[in-house]
């Protein structure tokens, strides 16, 4: 079975096994695979009756089909294949912990050593048959290679290869996993005590008091995610170096229509963005609301190229905090026996690279403060080699009663935690929240989460009332981080976890099983006192 190695050549590589059921198509042009044209069905339609869609990755034109039980693939993609609307038909590759298709590009990451010469560094990559795409700036001899057209699996077997030579540090295809976003589908209560409903809710960040001494202007919050909807009121006149790294471009705004789908658009990194930045103008403040947004617009699958370019940008233009709540799918958070709960998802040394790059040469040496969300899984957020990496802050959610949100992770990797929605759960003797989920800006009209129904936030539709999640989490922290850096710009990035963790406030001291280090698998160190955290900054 084909195996990735994402790390050096003694570390342990991720095995795939092809998928029975799977089959993968890129359209010949055009972000979709046609099934008419105009009102004339094509012979496609008939190609793929029957099938069904489970995963799309428009920016390349590919989809992923499951077939019904006992259908012969081989048949069904020498079909496709032969198609003229169709480039290429295969099989579909599977994490055999969860079934999750994993696509590979016939793209591959190498880098050498850093002392290798660069001449020879490319006369090995030519003599491997591998065209240069990107020689990658966030890391010496690194590259971005393509092999020819239909190489297929043997990518894996190329990456192998040159993974065994001396001069090769890390070498592995490009591969694509869905990327799953954070969130689980009065008023802003996680920033101070307030009244929802009729009802006294007091279980905020202690944000409200923080911004007597600093709103958080001069630093500049990076959001990679989604597209964000730059036009918006509360983020008006603060936008800077604007990315879609997916299409390369500087226009990061939602590229889809908008709806109330699965996964809602490309309305994820608006409300993200709102959590972090909004101004309050309108109607809703983030928790920096001075600082600048960066807005990075990653539609790519999980572990792309453009993964790692976002980083690289970030940091190149910048951003003083990185904030992603994005990561690798979550388990059911709902079935406890779940067996991808277990799966253990590594980050490529491409994006692992390149976040290091930001966390280490960002802000002139000082690091990029970078801000993952641990994930809704109820599983083990160190099992994510994206939450948690060493350089990342991985952030839990908790809820308006101040203990744990059901779905929450745990584990050594998280950080610390913020506020967010919560489920009642019978099942688990979860009592019902007090609040239906955090206040934040939304896309603006009918194409958000909120398509103008006042009890889902404001009948304009620019608000929403029921975002959450670490989704919601982990901006809330890196808009505090954006706080204590505005209070003292020369803290390194360490040096603002370490005042983060420790001004931190231990919530559910019965139930949070505090080590005595202080640190709790719910809550990490415990949920963000922005207040402290600043206070703490200044002296």
């Amino acid at each position: 079975m084909p195996t990735a190695y994402f790390g050096r050549a003694d570390e342990p590589g991720s095995t795939f096994e092809p998928s029975d059921d799977l089959l993968v198509v890129r359209a010949a042009t055009g972000p979709a695979v046609p099934r008419q044209r105009g009102s004339v069905p094509l012979p496609l339609r008939d190609l793929l009756a029957g099938a069904v869609l489970v995963q799309a990755h428009p920016e390349v034109g590919v989809e992923v089909y499951r077939l019904p039980p006992g259908q012969p693939i081989a048949e069904r993609i020498r079909a496709l294949d032969a198609a003229p609307e169709i480039r290429f038909a295969g099989r579909v590759l599977a994490d055999p912990a969860t079934g999750e298709p994993v696509l590979y590009t016939e793209n591959l990451f190498v880098k050498f050593t850093d002392d290798a010469d660069p001449a020879h560094c490319r006369a090995v990559l030519a003599g491997a048959g591998l065209r240069i795409r990107e020689q990658v700036g966030y890391a010496a001899n690194a590259y971005f290679t393509a092999a020819p057209e239909r190489t297929g699996q043997r990518v894996f077997t190329i990456a192998a290869e040159l993974l065994a030579r001396p001069d090769v540090e890390y070498s592995h295809p490009e591969l694509i996993r869905r990327r799953a976003r954070k969130t689980i589908a009065p008023q802003q209560w996680h920033l101070r005590a307030t009244t929802v409903d009729g009802t006294p809710v007091n279980a905020h960040a202690n944000v409200e008091a923080a911004h007597a001494v600093t709103r958080g202007a001069g630093i500049t919050v990076a959001v990679i995610d989604d597209g964000i909807d730059i036009d918006h009121p509360e983020f008006a006149g603060r936008v800077v170096a604007p990315r879609d790294v997916t299409a390369d471009t500087d226009d990061p705004r939602p590229k889809d229509q908008g709806g109330t789908g699965p996964d809602y658009g490309d309305n994820h990194g608006t409300a993200c963005a709102g959590v972090a930045v909004a101004a309050g103008s309108a109607g809703a403040s983030g928790v920096a609301p001075e600082a600048a947004l960066l807005p990075i617009r990653l539609a790519s699958g999980l572990g792309s190229q453009a993964e790692a370019r976002a980083f690289q940008w970030a940091a190149d233009h910048g951003a003083d905090v990185i904030s992603c709540s994005w990561g690798p799918a979550d388990g059911a958070w709902y079935r406890p026996s779940d067996p991808a709960h277990q799966r253990v998802v590594p980050i490529p040394a491409s994006t692992g690279l390149a976040l290091e790059y930001a966390a280490n040469s960002g802000r002139g040496g000082r690091g990029c403060v970078i801000v993952f969300a641990a994930g809704n899984g109820n599983e083990p957020a160190d099992n994510d080699g994206y939450a948690g990496h060493p350089a990342v802050l991985a952030v839990a959610a908790c809820n308006d009663t101040g203990t744990r949100s059901v779905y929450s992770d745990t584990g050594a990797a998280v950080a610390v935690a913020f506020p967010s929605n919560d489920f009642e759960h019978a099942p688990f003797r979860h009592p019902a929240p007090l609040t239906p989920g955090i206040w934040t800006v939304d896309r603006r009209g009918r194409r958000g989460y909120n398509p103008g129904d006042p009890a889902l936030g404001d009948a304009a539709g620019d608000y929403t009332a029921e975002f959450g999640g670490t989704s919601s989490a982990a901006p809330g922290v890196a808009g505090t981080a954006a706080l204590v850096l505005a209070a003292n710009p020369g803290l390194t990035r360490a040096r603002v976890r370490e005042i983060l963790q420790r001004t931190a406030d231990r919530i559910d001291e019965a139930n949070g099983n505090y080590d005595a280090s202080g640190h709790s698998p719910w809550y990490g160190h415990g949920r963000v006192n922005a207040r402290a955290a600043v206070d703490a900054a200044r002296g």
